[in-house]
Parts: C-alpha cells; structure tokens; sequence
C-alpha cells in the first residue's frame, strides 16, 4: 500500500484506540504520517503504551480518556484532540463493546441499551463532531470516516450476541446514509466488517478464546489479527480510494 501523499500530516482520531483492532490501527497510521488522537475509556496505560509506540513512529500523539456512550465526553474528546493536534482529518469510530453470551430471551433492557449505547449512539456523536470539523460545509477541507463494523452484522450472532451484532447492521445503515449525506462536501465514509480476529474483545462476552473455537467455520481456516484489518482501514483512509465512499470491505477470512 502506498504512503500518504507529502504535505502536512493528517490528524487521525480513533476511538476504543488502546487495544486491539484500533491500536493496530494507530500504530499502522503513525507509521503511515499520521499524528493520532488515541481515545479509550478506562485504560489509562494501554493507552500511554500505544501513543508511545505512536510516538516511536514519528508521529505527535496525545491519549484522551472519554466514554463515547456520553455525549459530554465525546464533545470534551474532539476539543482536545483540537487544542493538542488541531483540526481533523479523519476518524476511525472502533470503540465497541459486548456482553456476556446469551440468548436474547435473557436479556434485560439494559443491557441492550448499554451495548447500543456506544456501539451506536458512541458512532453516531463521533461522526457528528468530525463532521463538523472535516465539511466544507464548516469550512473544512474534506476528511474520510471509517466504521469498524463485524461480520455479526450479516450472521447475526445468534445464541451468543444478538444485541451486538444489530448494533453493527446500525452502523452498516449509517455508514450507507452518511456516505451519501456527506458526499459533496470533501468527507468519505466507509465500514471494514471485521470477522473473527484475535483480540480482548472475546473476553467480554464470557469466551477469551472464542476465535479457536468457531475459526474451521472460516474458509481460509483461520482467525484474524488486527493488524490485517489496519491495513484495510488504513486504504479506506488513503487517497488511493479517493473514489471509494459507502464501501463495505470485509475483512474476514472468506466469510
């Protein structure tokens, strides 16, 4: 994949950027030129980790604590990426979480509430705000958004997690409206849908090994690592798909 484009460097935010996927994902941008806005909600030193690898790469990096699921956070999360590193390029909105595997005749209200909370309603608030500072509507000059979807968003997650995966055909539905909503003014949006990929996510739901189980479903016989889906996020971000908005790319072992 090529590097970016020469000029000023491009200020990336990814959200949920302490672990996994979107750790990966900061490391994989620093290295590419970007200066990263790492996000995470209560892991202060995984996340001083990750922007010292960031910083490592020759990348300016700044941690900011803010829980997506609340509005007042992710307001107090985009000004200081603003104050630290100045006006945004792009947004990565990886933040996600699942709960313990059920059915969904055990599960109460507020679980699903929590889980739509900031799978949703966390994606949606950082969309706005990168929105508002990408739109040359607001005097922007353009940027690229991409989802963190998942391969639940088509199977379902049936036995084990449907509230997550519902919450990720919500965010497949507004990668679709936004990408065209946004088109004409500079910003493009688009989804990776992970599948099975080695990270503590699993944990959550009861599982931490959860990947060895169900990999032989997988065509290619294997789970994924984060890395191979920064890569892909990374493309999306890139001026070689300068052309490509409301894409769904699935980065999932052929699933």
């Amino acid at each position: 994949m090529s590097q970016m484009t020469s000029g000023p460097r491009r200020i990336l935010l990814v959200t949920g950027g302490s672990r996994g996927i979107g750790a990966a994902t900061v490391r994989l941008a620093a290295a590419r030129g970007y200066d990263v806005c790492v996000n995470y909600r209560s892991d202060a030193a995984a996340a001083a980790q990750v922007v010292e690898a960031a910083t490592r790469a020759g990348a300016r990096a700044v941690a900011v604590q803010a829980d997506v699921a609340v509005e007042a956070d992710v307001v107090r999360l985009f000004a200081e990426c603003d104050e630290h590193l100045g006006r945004l390029s792009a947004l990565v909105n990886n933040a996600a979480i699942l709960e313990s595997q059920m059915r969904l005749d055990a599960m109460d209200a507020a679980r699903i509430v929590r889980v739509f909370a900031t799978n949703v309603t966390g994606a949606f608030l950082c969309a706005r705000e990168a929105v508002r500072r990408m739109s040359t509507r607001y005097g922007g000059s353009g940027g690229a958004i991409v989802n963190v979807s998942s391969g639940a968003s088509r199977m379902g997650s049936p036995g084990e997690y449907i509230d997550y995966a519902a919450t990720k055909g919500a965010l497949d539905t507004m990668t679709s409206g936004l990408s065209r909503e946004v088109a004409l003014e500079g910003i493009r949006v688009n989804a990776v849908r992970a599948g099975h990929i080695y990270t503590g996510l699993h944990a959550s739901g009861g599982e931490p090994d959860r990947v060895e189980r169900v990999k032989s479903q997988v065509p290619m016989g294997r789970g994924g690592q984060p890395e191979e889906i920064a890569h892909a996020i990374l493309w999306l971000l890139s001026d070689d798909a300068s052309y490509t908005t409301g894409a769904f790319l699935d980065v999932a072992g052929g699933k």
